[in-house]
């Protein structure tokens, strides 16, 4: 499961201004005109991760980003442009332009990320983990001692961060990160959809009921699996970034769910039936019930009649039967993509 190129914005939070020229009002009615008549079913290549979502007397758009990306991205097509300019507000994820969000989460990352003292890495993970991990990190000249101290997950975390640096992709080039600097800038308002909680539990498994040790489990599976990834970074950012600008469904779910082996390890290998349960309960962690409570808030903007322009990883919209588009339209919401 690709997790890793949609979570980096916990490390990585500065953001750049992008100048991205705003269609004029009288070119925003006539192309909302055109828009309220296209039809859904757009061929590959003409669509986006974007939908208009309606009730019966108000409506809204939902665009998928990615959060990592680079310049070639931009000008988005017209059609953005226009919605996010006649918008009111900004959701978001999390809103990491406020300095007091951006605060609370890297001191939750802390708090849940820090294994206690006395205790490092290397002695909690397998030994054949920690020697991929060491080589890797030799490989890349990344200081290892800079992880000892790190839960499992929150070194897979940390791991992820670099390699997509490495790739030549940034955070400050992510649809929702440009989005949110220009929406600070004309004044909009930035709504969070989640909390430091939402996020930073989502990945930690640190929510209620769990133990640091169920927490270190599903982290070494996430170390594991991030580590057999990364081997295939370059091809799956070339990919991914392909997916997005065509609005490629199949691509993107074949990238997200393609599986990655270390030859070094002579090939792939068959995950336990231990490691399967944790693999589900990741996964419920970080798509299911993160879908549905957006699907809800998005549902609840409808309700109250606001005009929002909604931003969310694109794996949200667009990978099972349970993403936030076929939730939406489980409650009765008209949705048209473009």
């Amino acid at each position: 499961m690709r997790t890793f190129v949609f979570f980096k914005n916990f490390i990585q939070i500065a953001l750049l201004i992008c100048g991205i020229v705003l269609v004029g009002c009288a070119g925003n009615k006539n192309l909302e005109a055109s828009v309220d008549n296209a039809h859904e079913d757009l061929p590959v290549g003409k669509r986006h991760f974007f939908w208009k979502v309606s009730d019966d007397n108000s409506s809204l758009w939902v665009l998928g980003s990615i959060h990592f990306a680079d310049s070639s991205f931009y000008p988005l097509d017209s059609v953005i442009e226009t919605a996010f300019a006649n918008a009111e507000e900004l959701a978001v994820e999390i809103d990491l332009s406020d300095d007091s969000t951006s605060n609370e989460v890297a001191a939750k990352m802390l708090q849940d990320g820090m294994l206690p003292k006395g205790t490092t890495l290397n002695s909690v993970l397998p030994r054949n983990l920690w020697n991929s991990l060491d080589s890797l990190c030799a490989a890349w000249n990344f200081p290892i001692v800079a992880l000892q101290r790190l839960r499992p997950w929150f070194a897979a975390t940390t791991l992820s961060a670099v390699a997509i640096q490495r790739a030549g992709i940034q955070a400050e080039y992510g649809i929702d990160a440009v989005l949110m600097d220009r929406a600070a800038t004309e004044g909009k308002a930035i709504v969070g959809l989640e909390t430091a909680d939402d996020q930073v539990g989502a990945l930690s498994g640190a929510g209620v009921g769990s133990t640091a040790g169920q927490s270190d489990s599903a982290g070494i599976y996430y170390l594991k699996t991030t580590l057999r990834e990364i081997a295939g970074l370059d091809s799956m950012v070339t990919q991914m970034m392909r997916a997005w600008k065509t609005g490629n469904d199949s691509l993107l779910r074949v990238v997200m769910n393609e599986e990655f082996c270390d030859d070094r390890e002579g090939g792939c290998e068959t995950d336990s039936e231990s490691e399967k349960k944790l693999k589900d309960d990741f996964e419920n962690r970080i798509y299911t019930s993160r879908n549905a409570k957006m699907a809800e808030s998005i549902a609840t903007f409808l309700a109250e009649d606001r005009n929002v322009f909604v931003v969310v990883g694109a794996a949200h919209l667009a990978l099972d039967e349970d993403n936030v588009i076929e939730l939406l339209r489980r409650k009765g919401l008209k949705v048209q993509r473009f």
